[in-house]
This record gives structure tokens, sequence and C-alpha cells, in this order.
């Protein structure tokens, strides 16, 4: 999109004599921008766009509706930007959504881009990054997992990898899950053997680990195997996840064929092992096509108000697992056009498949297919089934959709009876829609860390999950008090920033599924606890947030938890109140984000390096150095002498490692 034109124009509505020079513009100067009106009209929206669509030109592009307070109310594209903007100012014939739409509008901005494809994936791009409340939102957009086999070491591993695609090497999926990808793994490692230990272990072995005892290693760590056949072993498993498997198991089959022959029996049993893994990798992904080698198939069943989009994942022929999402959409919206949305921003971040398998003819399929194929680099099919396998596939996707969603709205109506029900217990004036609760986790003081997690009316949002790793220098080893206070501190002074004051009144949405602020805030505690964050938001002049700390009942017995919350005495719920097991739920679920961040910071630091802080110390001399000396303690002791006999180490950076350690002991 290098010829993407940006209006850069002041924001005026042009006179006459402007508006006809305008139109009469070549089509490759910038488009009129940002339109600001305050109109005395009855529809000042329509008028904004008006206004507007005046200055566009009938070229394709990309347009953004905002409101009065500048948040973006919608984004579109268009062939033609003059025509579907001049559309909106008929306002006879719209819908409920698209007039309210229209009636909030303040402004609008456009992109003018070279073809429409470009503007459906700078539309894609802009709803996931603006999330618009009137556009059809992905929610859960957490990245799918993938196998990885490294290519920067002489002697490659195999590891789940989850994230930007920054190491070099082969990536593997996607895989629906992080499960689904550990017993690959596993199953991988029977058959190829293939390390997957970090690096860092690599280097320092001098013997074969437990993996290589029980098969599941060739141990070229140690020279069990030489890089050559290993490297051999690497391929073998490459092309099995590139959709070679009939070929990996017909040579692993006759290899175990001559070895028998040849009375290898020991090597035959090896062959036969392998080849059992394999079968089982392929046993356990249930539906697995005979005529699609690599695809995505996607279905849609809308119901109650709500729509859920089965994704199931295909590659190499094998089933490697399905997703529900659950979009959010007007209800007046066709599943068709639900699908539509959901397919362009599902693609914004991942490898597209060669085919994409969908259960609902969509308007602009063709538009969409080479979208996806300006994407991949490749041509791209997108294509409604009618009959055989995969159609099959899609009714199967169809069936999984349906009952998801049924599953999702009996939890959504048991969800909603249980907030309404928190909200009568701790005397709200409305039934809460986000919940906030805090929880700390440390050992002695070491490696503190906040968590924070978010409730709603679907239950628990982990997107919008935080941790506050405890940064004061001056709090006591310990001081839940005072953790408690930063975190908050922390928390609330970024929402007020970002978000503004809270709401005294009704909270509006901002296109997301909750309100920014919290309508009840649980802290894990007791009453110092309370006091302690009722303090932080009177500081920051907060008022009229509902807290509530919860203190564990006597032996920490659940079920006798203690309620506190200002200006009432503390009580406690009946045993079987349904309150209080979703309240433990929430709690039980606050700690164990935060003893789970904890764990992970705590790994982290015992598993740090003390050469990695040393400045042009790479992977290669720190490699280097750990093979010479075996530990980073050894390091640490060895004379500037020592240190100039590794591979790599000049005199310089002799000093440097020298200085480094020494000056840190001094």
């Amino acid at each position: 999109m290098d010829d993407v034109i940006r209006d850069q124009a002041t924001p005026q509505e042009p006179d006459q004599k402007e508006a006809e020079a305008a139109e009469a513009r070549p089509a490759a100067e910038p488009v009129s921008g940002i339109a600001f009106e305050e109109l005395p009209t009855a529809e000042p929206g329509a008028a904004v766009i008006a206004a507007a669509a005046r200055t566009l030109p009938n070229a394709p592009g990309v347009y953004r509706m905002i409101n009065a307070q500048g948040q973006v109310l919608y984004v579109g594209k268009a062939r033609s930007l003059k025509k579907r903007v001049v559309s909106y100012t008929r306002l006879g014939g719209q819908n409920n959504r698209i007039a309210r739409m229209i009636g909030a509008t303040a402004a609008m901005d456009f992109v003018r881009t070279r073809t429409e494809t470009e503007a459906l994936l700078l539309e894609a791009n802009l709803i996931k990054r603006l999330r618009p409340r009137f556009n059809v939102l992905l929610r859960d957009d957490k990245s799918f997992p993938y196998i990885l086999i490294t290519r920067d070491h002489e002697a490659p591993m195999i590891l789940k990898h989850r994230g930007a695609r920054k190491r070099k090497g082969e990536y593997f999926g996607p895989f629906a899950s992080a499960g689904a990808v550990g017993r690959t793994i596993n199953a991988l490692q029977k058959a190829f053997l293939i390390r997957s230990c970090t690096d860092a272990v690599y280097e320092s072995r001098t013997r074969p680990c437990l993996l290589y005892q029980i098969k599941r290693c060739a141990a070229p760590c140690t020279g069990e195997i030489d890089l050559e056949a290993y490297g051999k072993l690497v391929e073998e498993a490459e092309a099995f996840l590139s959709g070679k498997s009939r070929a990996v198991r017909a040579e692993l089959a006759e290899e175990m064929e001559k070895a028998s022959a040849g009375l290898d029996f020991e090597r035959a049993a090896l062959y036969r092992d392998r080849l059992a893994a394999l079968s089982h990798i392929q046993a356990h992904q249930g539906v697995n096509p005979q005529s699609v080698e690599e695809a995505d198939v996607f279905a849609i069943h809308q119901e109650g108000g709500m729509a859920c989009v089965q994704v199931f994942f295909f590659r190499t022929g094998q089933n490697w697992g399905n997703r529900a999402y659950f979009p959010k959409a007007d209800k007046s919206l066709e599943p068709a056009a639900i699908l539509q949305a959901f397919l362009a921003q599902f693609y914004d971040d991942k490898p597209v498949p060669k085919l994409v398998l969908v259960s609902h003819e969509l308007e602009e399929r063709e538009l969409l297919a080479e979208a996806l194929s300006e994407r991949a680099g490749r041509r791209v099919a997108v294509n409604l089934p009618r009959r055989g396998e995969k159609r099959e596939l899609v009714e199967h996707a169809l069936t999984n959709a349906r009952e998801a969603l049924g599953r999702k709205l009996a939890e959504t109506s048991s969800q909603a009876r249980l907030l309404k029900a928190l909200g009568e217990t701790f005397g709200l004036e409305r039934t809460p829609e986000r919940i906030e609760v805090y929880d700390n986790s440390h050992i002695m003081g070491a490696n503190a860390v906040g968590g924070m997690i978010v409730a709603g009316p679907e239950g628990f949002s982990k997107p919008h999950y935080r941790k506050f790793n405890i940064r004061s220098e001056e709090l006591t080893p310990g001081d839940d008090f005072g953790m408690m206070r930063e975190v908050l501190r922390r928390r609330f002074s970024r929402l007020l920033k970002e978000a503004g004051p809270r709401p005294q009144e009704g909270l509006e949405g901002n296109g997301d599924a909750l309100p920014a602020w919290p309508d009840l805030v649980l802290i894990d505690g007791g009453k110092g606890q309370l006091s302690a964050a009722k303090a932080v938001l009177e500081e920051l002049g907060i008022k009229g947030l509902p807290l509530v700390s919860i203190a564990k009942g006597r032996d920490r017995d659940a079920g006798r938890e203690t309620f506190h919350i200002h200006g009432r005495q503390p009580f406690m719920l009946p045993r079987r109140d349904p309150v209080l097991y979703f309240v433990e739920r929430l709690r039980d679920e606050a700690h164990r984000f935060a003893i789970g961040s904890h764990r992970a910071r705590r790994k982290k630091a015992m598993a740090a390096n003390p050469l990695d802080e040393i400045a042009g110390i790479g992977p290669t001399r720190k490699r280097a150095l750990l093979r010479h000396f075996g530990t980073a303690k050894a390091v640490s002791r060895a004379g500037m002498e020592d240190l100039m006999e590794v591979d790599g180490i000049s005199e310089q950076m002799a000093e440097a490692i020298y200085d480094h350690f020494h000056e840190q002991s001094g």
C-alpha cells in the first residue's frame, strides 16, 4: 500500500467554488479530509457526511466515522468513496443500527488506496486496531501456537512457539491449542529423536540426559549421533510436518524391513517404535480428510442475538484442531456479513492456507480471495462447497458452531443471574458489567507481582488481565498493603489518563465487550487492604467506586470468608449461597493469575545468565565462553589471560568481561 494517500486538509466546509474545484481534481490528488460540523439541523450527522462527500473522488479507499468525543464509530471500505459516503446521506430505508451511527457522526476521515483489495486489507487492520463500536469485532484474538524447528544452531531443536516469528527456522501450524502442540511435539520426539533442550543446556552437556535414555532424543550434544545423521532426522521431521507423511512412513517401514531381514532386530525395533509414534499423531487428530491437504474451514451459526464462528485447521492432510469464536456484531447483521468481516480480520496477522472453505455464500467472496492472495503472495481460493468431502467438513464445523453457541448462551444466562445477585448482595446501584479483582504474590517480598483479573457478562475476560511487577524500592519486603497501594495507584492513574474521569451514571461502551471503568473492585485481603485501596482512590480523586475486600475464613476455610465494605459492618454469606461460590471463583482466578505471574518472573530471574548483561557478548561468544569454562561462574573467576584464550575473545573484549565481574564484586 505504498501509494495510499492520506488526507491532511483542515477541518472546515468548502464553499461552492472550492467544492467545484475539488470535484475537478485528478484521481492522484489527496482526498479531502476530516470534516467537522456544528449544524443546528435535526440530522447533524447526515449534514456532516454530505459536506464531506462533496470533495471525495470516485476511487477506492477507507472511511472512518467519528463522534464528537473523537472516538471512531465505524470503519468501512468502498470501491468508490464518493458513492458509498453519499449513500449515508439518504436516511430513508436505513436500519436502526445505521441510523444511530449516522446520527452520532461528527467527523469523517478518509484514506484513498490504489485498489479495492488494498482497501479491504486496510479496513481489516484499522478495525482490529481501533475496535469501532458499530463494526463486527473479533473479540478473542489470541495468537495461535506453532511448532518451530530452529535453523540457527548446528543441531536444530524442536519447540512450541507463539508470537512474532523472529527466530530463524521452519514454522508449522497453526494449532488450535497449546495442548495439541505439546502432544504432537511429544510424538515427534519419539519418532524423530529431535532435541528439545535449550542451546545453553546443549552446550553444557557432558553426558546424555534422561531423554536419550528413554529414546526421545538422539543426543547430538555428546556425539551419540553425528551431525550429518542428526540432520537427516530433522529433514524427515520437516517432511512429515510439510505433508509428506506417507513418504516418510513408507521410508521408515522399508528401513525396518531391511533391518529385520539383516537380523538387526534392535535397529528394526527402533524403526517400529518410530512408526508407532507417527501413527499416534494421526490417530489423535479426529477427522483426517483424504481430499484436503491444506485448508481452514469456517462455519457460522447465529441464535439468540449472538453468533459463533467455528474454525477447523487442516495441514498436511491432518486435523490440527479447532477453535470457537464469538464475534461482537449487531443483531441485525446476517450470518454471511458477519463471517465476511470476521475472515478479513482473522487473517490480518496469520498465515493464509491455500484453501478457505466457508458455510455461507459471501457477497464479496472473490474480492476476499484476491485480498488473501495478495497477502499470502500466492493464489488463495475461498470456496463454498456444495457436495462431497469438503461439504462434509463444513457441515461438521457447522454442527460444532451450533453446539458451542448453545453452551455459550447457557453460560451467559447463568452469568447474568449471578451478576445481578452479586450487585444486590453488595448494594450496588446497578448490575455490574465489569468486575476487577486484585491479588499479590511473592516469597518474602522477592519477585513481587500484582495481578488484576477482569470478569463481565460473558465470564472471565482474559485479554483485559494485567500484571504489575512491583517496582518501589522503598517498600519493606512482604508489605502487602504497600504493594496493593502501588498496584492500584498505577492501574487507576493510567485509567484516568486513557479513559478520563469515571462516569457517575450509566457507563457507555466503546465498542468492546466491557466498559473501561469497573463497576466493582474486589481485593483479596481484610480491613487493612480495603483501607489502603480506599486511600489510593481518594488520593486520585476517584469517588463512588464500590470497593469490597475478601478476608479468608478461620483456618483459611473456603466458605467462611468475611466481606468488608466501607460504611458497613463485616458480614459473611451462607455456605451454599451461589454468590459466595461466584466470588470464590473470582478470587481464586485472581490468585491463580498472580501466582502464575510470580512464578514466571522468579523462573526468569533464576535462568538469567550474567553473561547476557555484558555489551558485545552475543550468542556466539557466549557459547564459546561456556564451552571453554563450563559455567558463567567460572567465567567470572577467570583472569585476563584465560579469557583471551577463548576463540573470538579479543584483548579489549576480555578486559570488558573482566571489568564487568570485578566492578560488580567490588
